[in-house]
């Protein structure tokens, strides 16, 4: 799995090395290679409420969609595989069709409170409810109200960690509470 080799194109080669940046990024090429997600790419995905999601439409424009749930709707089955119950929505169905007809995806996974951005490569795999019960009980969501329509699962092609610049804090409203009620607590 090595990110760069997905991500650095022949023309992303040709700006890296009219802008200076070739070098570094032919090293990271060479040397950054990684067997799975680690310990530390797992707890980031398993605490997260939401990700970006792109996909390419047969016209070849790309779809950003974000998806979301409670911490933890997105689960690791394993060090190459992470899935989710989909939940009904809006009824446009853009992101599966795509994945109907072009499975590459990219995810975004944003935690503002850490500045921490993971971006990850996948092939996507549309499942069926129904012919997937296992796995399907495997990712129910306890305490959480859903309509759960299908099971959407990424194979993870590659994922790199991305700079922190630029990346605002914010914080969740329980978040906020959390921090409030201890200092009330202290007085």
């Amino acid at each position: 799995m090595n990110y760069a080799n997905l991500a650095f194109t022949d023309a992303v080669k040709k700006l890296q090395e009219q802008k200076g940046s070739r070098a570094n990024y032919e090293r990271m090429e060479r040397f950054t290679s990684k067997d799975g997600l680690t310990p530390n790419e797992i707890n980031i995905i398993e605490a997260m409420d939401h990700f970006y999601m792109a996909s390419i439409g047969e016209n070849d424009f790309p779809y950003i969609q974000h998806r979301g749930g409670p911490k933890g709707f997105l689960r690791v089955l394993n060090p190459k595989e992470l899935a989710f119950l989909d939940f009904s929505g809006n009824m446009q169905y853009i992101s599966v069709g795509n994945i109907k007809t072009k499975n590459k995806v990219s995810l975004i996974l944003v935690d503002y409170t850490k500045k921490a951005r993971l971006k990850i490569y996948a092939e996507s795999e549309v499942l069926s409810l129904q012919e997937n019960p296992d796995l399907a009980e495997k990712l129910e969501l306890e305490g959480y109200k859903y309509n759960p329509e299908r099971i959407m699962v990424f194979h993870i092609k590659a994922f790199d960690w991305n700079c922190p610049q630029h990346i605002t804090p914010r914080y969740t409203e329980t978040e906020i509470e959390e921090v409030l009620g201890s200092q009330n607590n202290k007085t």
